[in-house]
């Protein structure tokens, strides 16, 4: 029985589109309109309270019973854990692997974001402080990671769930206005993670 997946095309669902096409999950996309508003219809909100997508249902959960996730990162490590895929073994590097997937969660995604939101601000004088300070620190962040994959050929050493989370976002660098050739080493891990067969399909699949 396929998974239900409930999402639109944005960062967050590429995230867990990758990682299903790489766990090689059968899955159905129910896309959910956040432009109409559809995240906030009671159907929806009986499996994501935060009406925020993406969200999943997998008809055979624990025990071979139903079980809804919602939550990017969530249902990342429901995944992981379901399939035994992307989650390392080795205790270290099963850290490393939740120390990004909580560091893109918790900054490489909320300020991107904000990012995007001041982009659209019409009012030049509403727009310069909030989208200078986003950028910035969504300039270090890439900095961080790009520190970091000059000794590492991915996060955790090794493809893991982080790595889905973090790509969904790097994905849309040009909207950053940031130039991936000014950060080599996330350069070369983004080229090398879009040249995966599974994680290619997972960007190319319809969502919207």
């Amino acid at each position: 029985m396929s998974i239900e997946f409930f999402t639109w095309n944005t960062p967050n669902g590429r995230k867990i589109s990758a990682a299903l096409e790489e766990m090689e999950l059968p899955y159905t996309v129910q896309p959910v309109d956040i432009g109409r508003g559809d995240q906030f219809a009671e159907s929806f909100l009986k499996i994501s309270p935060n009406n925020r997508i993406p969200a999943i249902v997998d008809p055979q959960g624990p025990d071979g019973l139903p079980i809804s996730v919602f939550e990017s990162g969530a249902i990342l490590l429901y995944l992981a854990q379901k399939t035994g895929r992307f989650l390392p073994k080795d205790a270290r590097r099963q850290v490393a692997t939740l120390e990004w997937l909580m560091w893109q969660m918790g900054g490489f995604g909320p300020m991107p974001g904000q990012v995007h939101h001041f982009l659209g601000v019409k009012d030049p004088q509403d727009q310069r402080y909030g989208l200078e300070r986003y950028s910035k620190e969504t300039r270090r962040l890439y900095g961080v990671m790009d520190k970091h994959l000059a000794q590492h050929a991915y996060f955790a050493d090794e493809v893991s769930i982080a790595d889905f989370a973090i790509l969904g976002w790097a994905w849309r660098h040009e909207r950053h206005k940031v130039d991936l050739a000014e950060f080599p080493s996330v350069q070369r891990w983004y080229t090398d993670m879009m040249s995966r067969p599974a994680t290619r399909r997972g960007y190319e699949v319809a969502l919207s």
